[in-house]
This record gives C-alpha cells, sequence and structure tokens, in this order.
C-alpha cells in the first residue's frame, strides 16, 4: 500500500446544464494522497482531529491513523453482509455523542433470505473489534435486485438520525408508503419512529418516512447551522437531481423526472412536473452520477462558504455548487477532473479542509495553496 504522494492538478470545469459553469483550474489547490491501492471506499468519518474510520464496500471496515499512517482493521462485523451488485457495507459515522456513549453508526446491505435489504446499525470499538452491536432497523426494502439502496447517513444533532434508502431497482417502490424504498428516513438514535414524524400517525403508512418519491439516493447533509436537510439522488439517463428535503413532501420519482429512459429517448414517467410534487433545487443533464454531498461549514476554503460540494462518479469531478438566498442553485465550478477517477465520497475535515475518496483505490486531502 502506497502512502503521500503530493500533486498538483489543473482541471478544467466543464459545461453543466440548468446553470452556468465557471472556468477555472485546480492550480489553487493542494491535494495529497493519503492512501492508495485499496478497494472502493464507500464511507468515511472522523473519530477525532486524527483517526479516521473507513468502510469499504465489499466488507471491512478500517481505522486509519493520518499522523503514523497505520491502517488498522476493525472487526467483527455481521456475516450477514450482502457484497453483490451495488450491495455490501455502505456509509459510516461517529455518533454526535461518540465522546460520551462511544457509538459508530453503519448501514449496510443486509441478506434476507438471499435478497438485499437497507440495514442500519450500531456498535462501539474495543480493541480493534465492533462490540455490542445492535442491529436497529432492517428496511421493508427488499427485492430481487441488487442495485439502488441508498444507504448514506446524517444525524440532525438533537437526537435524530437519517438515512437514504434507494427504491431498490423497482420503480414503484418510491411512491408506496408501505415500503421504505425510495425514501429518506428520520429516526431516533436508537431506530425507532420519532412522535414528531411527518407520517406517523396515518395508517398504511411506514412511521419511518420522511419523504418518499427518490430514485437512488446517495448523498445526505443535515446542516446544524440552518436545520436544513440537502439530499442529491441518481436520476436515470440524465435527471440527477439534488433536493431540499422537507418532512411529509414527496419528490416525484418516478411520476416526474428530468431524465430518459434507458431504452429510447423518451421522458420518464409525466413529464418533469405534476401537481404536490416537489421541483428539484438543481437537475443534471447529463448525469454527474453523484455518490455524495455536504454543504461547506469551514474557514479553509472561505469562498465555499455554504456551497454544496458533491463528488461525481461518472463525469469523475468535484462538483461546487453555489446557492443564493432562496437556495437556487445559481452556478457551480467541477474540480479534480485530471485524477481521472470516480469520486465515491467527500467529507469535510476537522480543520476544513476536503476528504474524498475514489473508487480506483486512493484517499486525497485537499487543502487550498498558500499564495
Amino acid at each position: 500500500m502506497k502512502l503521500i504522494h503530493t500533486l498538483s492538478a489543473f482541471a478544467f470545469l466543464i459545461f453543466s446544464s440548468f446553470v452556468a459553469a465557471d472556468v477555472s483550474q485546480d492550480k489553487d489547490l493542494n491535494i495529497k494522497e493519503l492512501l492508495s491501492d485499496i478497494p472502493v471506499i464507500w464511507g468515511m468519518d472522523y473519530l477525532d482531529n486524527n483517526e479516521l474510520l473507513l468502510s469499504q464496500r465489499d466488507g471491512h471496515l478500517y481505522q486509519f491513523n493520518q499522523e503514523t499512517k497505520r491502517l488498522q482493521e476493525i472487526t467483527g462485523l455481521p456475516v450477514d453482509i450482502l457484497v453483490q451488485g451495488q450491495g455490501g457495507l455502505f456509509d459510516v459515522k461517529r455518533s454526535p455523542d461518540y465522546d460520551k456513549t462511544g457509538w459508530i453508526y453503519l448501514s449496510y446491505a443486509k441478506d434476507v433470505d438471499d435478497e438485499g435489504a437497507t440495514t442500519l446499525a450500531r456498535a462501539k470499538i474495543e480493541n480493534n473489534t465492533l462490540v455490542d452491536w445492535q442491529e436497529l432497523l432492517v428496511t421493508q426494502s427488499r427485492t430481487g435486485n441488487d442495485v439502488h439502496y441508498g444507504g448514506r447517513i446524517t444525524f440532525d444533532g438533537k437526537g435524530h438520525i437519517f438515512l437514504s434508502v434507494g427504491e431498490r431497482g423497482e420503480r414503484p417502490n418510491a411512491q408506496n408508503l408501505m415500503t421504505h424504498a425510495g425514501s429518506i428516513l428520520r429516526l431516533n438514535m436508537d431506530g425507532t419512529a420519532p412522535a414528531d414524524n411527518p407520517f406517523v400517525s396515518k395508517s398504511g403508512v411506514l412511521p419511518e418516512i420522511w419523504s418518499y418519491g427518490h430514485r437512488n439516493p446517495q448523498g445526505l447533509f443535515y446542516n446544524q447551522k440552518t436545520q436544513q436537510l440537502w439530499e442529491i439522488e441518481h436520476g436515470p439517463r440524465g435527471g440527477d437531481e439534488i433536493n431540499l428535503i422537507q418532512a411529509g413532501n414527496n419528490y416525484g420519482w418516478p411520476e416526474i423526472s428530468y431524465g430518459k429512459e434507458y431504452w429510447a429517448p423518451l421522458s420518464v414517467g409525466h413529464g418533469t412536473h405534476e401537481e404536490g410534487m416537489e421541483q428539484p433545487v438543481k437537475t443534471y443533464i447529463p448525469s454527474i452520477a453523484p455518490s455524495s454531498l455536504i454543504q461547506y461549514q469551514g474557514t479553509l476554503f472561505p469562498g465555499w462558504a455554504g456551497k454544496l460540494i458533491i463528488g461525481a462518479l461518472s463525469l469523475q469531478h468535484l462538483n461546487i455548487v453555489t446557492l443564493n438566498e432562496k437556495n437556487e442553485a445559481v452556478d457551480e465550478q467541477r474540480l479534480l477532473n485530471t485524477l481521472s477517477s470516480r469520486i465515491r465520497n467527500v467529507i469535510e475535515t476537522p480543520d476544513g479542509a476536503l476528504l474524498i475518496s475514489t473508487d480506483a483505490g486512493s484517499i486525497y486531502r485537499i487543502t487550498p495553496k498558500i499564495k
């Protein structure tokens, strides 16, 4: 395994539909490779300023020390993780009260009678092993398909956790409130449904659902300052969406979409608008295949304050989206194209840098160059 390699990248911004893209270069960025030659790192989170948790889709969990460069596997994961197709181990997040409780939260595809179900669990780490494992929610999302699991985790800092669940390759699921598939879920920290969720008192609806009408949401971020939940999801052939999530709302899939069918240049559903269904903040045509999303909170990149930062798989770049005071997307930049790698995840470090993982097996730390 190769460690520590610094490079300079010069990538031009490229055109995106729906909002104009700036033309810029990566010349103002330092791009430092921390790890390489490791399989797909799906989830990342910091335990403290130096220790980083890494979840690998093929069913492995690691702890990495950025100072010593020690990579330690954490054992004790369940044997029923379904590593097949798009399934496997997904996100890993440090609980907001980790210093007090020691909990880390994980999402994964659970093998239930040879079908995958997006699942949320938590555990603690002792002597490089997971202990006190608790399976919090096995979502009602099983299908015979091995695609569109969702699996991103974020916290609101007020005792709740949000979990994204894809529609599992069966489009009607996203409009069916008797399945978790195609939804964003809001849970208490123990996996139960909060009493103030929008559908708790309604019969024929699963109480964990916070929003629905989603295809495959793989980016999810709660801004605790603004108390806003941001989501990004894969469209079909075009039609990737950034959404500002509101409780109880329907985000349209598959009834409305800006994407086209895979088998013909035909619109999906009934077009792009329908009463009672939300419009996205931004769409991508063609698709960028979004993998992750944060809203920048730090000070290391002052020009990025409040901007959405998105990892792209198919177009292999980091997408920086500027919002106005109405949360409308008004500009974007595309960076890191010269890495020529599918960007799987992006997180903000404790000191305000960015950390990205790629499907090529690398983790990079991104900081501004000092002029």
